[in-house]
C-alpha cells in the first residue's frame, strides 16, 4: 500500500488534490463552528446551489476562467441572502430556500438548453457531487485556492474576537455598539469563498458537509469556542487527507469519500464524548 501511494504521489495532480483538499478543509472548519452555533448551517447549502447556477451561466458564456464569474456572483448572492434574511416579510430559512432552489433550477435549465457537451448528465453529476477524477485540478486552481485560503484565514484571525461576540450573543454585541451587520457580512463573504473553492473537489451538493460535520464532531468532545474551533480544524484536515488517500487507493469519488470520512469521524467523536461524559 505504501509503495502504491509513493507511486501515485509522483504525479503532480495527486499532490494538487491533497494541497487543495487540506486548504479547503482548513478554511471550511474555521467558519463551520460559527455557522453551526448561529444556526446558519444551511447558508452553505444555499450558496452552493447558487455557485452551481453561476457555473452553468459561465459554461453557456464559454468563459475561459469560470472562477472569475462564479466567485463574484456567489459573493453577491451571499450579501443578498443576508439582506433578505433580515427582511421581516421573508425569514432566513425561506430566503435560503428561495435563492438556492431557484439558482439550482435555472442552472440545470440553462445546461439543458445550451449544452454543447455530449454527456450532459455526466457534467451535471460531476458539478453536483464533485469530479470522479482528481485529474481535473490544475496548478492555476491550486494557486488561486492558496491565495483565497490565506485571505480567509487572515480575515478569521483579524476578526476572531468580533466573530466570537456575534456568534454567542449578537443582541448584546449590538447593544454595546458593535456593528454586527458588518461582521455577519464578513462571515457570509468568507462562506461564499469557501463554497467556490470546494466546488471542483467535492461538488456543490456536498460542500455543506465539510462545514457542518467537523464542527459537530468537535462539539461532541470540547465545549469552549477556541477548543472546538481548533479541534474542528484538526478533524477536518485529517478527514480530508484520509479521504483523498482512500479515494486514490479505492478509485472512489473524492468528494463522497471525504464526506464519508467526516461522518465516521462524527460517530467516533460522539463515542469519545459520551465516554468522557461530555454529552
Amino acid at each position: 500500500m505504501i509503495d502504491k501511494l509513493v507511486f501515485y504521489f509522483q504525479y503532480p495532480f495527486v499532490r494538487y488534490a491533497l494541497i487543495v483538499g487540506v486548504l479547503i478543509a482548513l478554511c471550511s472548519s474555521l467558519l463551520g463552528v460559527t455557522l453551526v452555533l448561529k444556526r446558519f448551517s444551511f447558508i452553505g447549502d444555499g450558496l452552493s446551489h447558487v455557485a452551481f447556477g453561476a457555473m452553468a451561466v459561465a459554461s453557456v458564456l464559454n468563459l475561459t476562467n469560470n472562477m472569475l464569474f462564479i466567485l463574484p456572483v456567489t459573493v453577491l448572492c451571499a450579501i443578498l441572502l443576508l439582506r433578505t434574511g433580515q427582511n421581516t416579510k421573508i425569514k432566513g430559512d425561506a430566503a435560503i430556500a428561495m435563492i438556492s432552489v431557484g439558482a439550482l433550477a435555472i442552472g440545470y435549465l440553462l445546461m439543458n438548453i445550451f449544452s454543447t457537451g455530449p454527456n450532459l448528465s455526466g457534467d451535471v453529476c460531476s458539478t453536483l457531487f464533485g469530479s470522479t477524477s482528481i485529474l481535473t485540478i490544475t496548478s492555476e486552481q491550486v494557486k488561486l485556492c492558496g491565495v483565497l485560503s490565506v485571505i480567509v484565514v487572515v480575515l478569521f484571525i483579524m476578526f476572531y474576537n468580533k466573530i466570537f461576540c456575534v456568534t454567542f450573543d449578537e443582541t448584546f454585541a449590538k447593544a454595546t455598539g458593535m456593528k454586527t451587520q458588518i461582521y455577519n457580512l464578513i462571515i457570509a463573504l468568507i462562506t461564499a469563498v469557501i463554497i467556490v473553492l470546494a466546488m471542483n473537489l467535492v461538488g456543490s451538493l456536498l460542500i455543506s458537509a465539510l462545514i457542518i460535520f467537523p464542527a459537530l464532531s468537535a462539539m461532541r468532545i470540547f465545549k469552549t469556542f477556541f477548543s472546538v474551533t481548533v479541534c474542528s480544524v484538526i478533524i477536518s484536515v485529517i478527514c480530508a487527507m484520509s479521504g483523498i488517500v482512500m479515494s486514490i487507493l479505492a478509485g472512489t469519488p473524492v468528494g463522497s469519500t471525504i464526506v464519508a470520512t467526516d461522518i465516521a469521524a462524527f460517530f467516533i467523536s460522539s463515542i469519545i464524548g459520551k465516554a468522557a461524559g461530555r454529552i
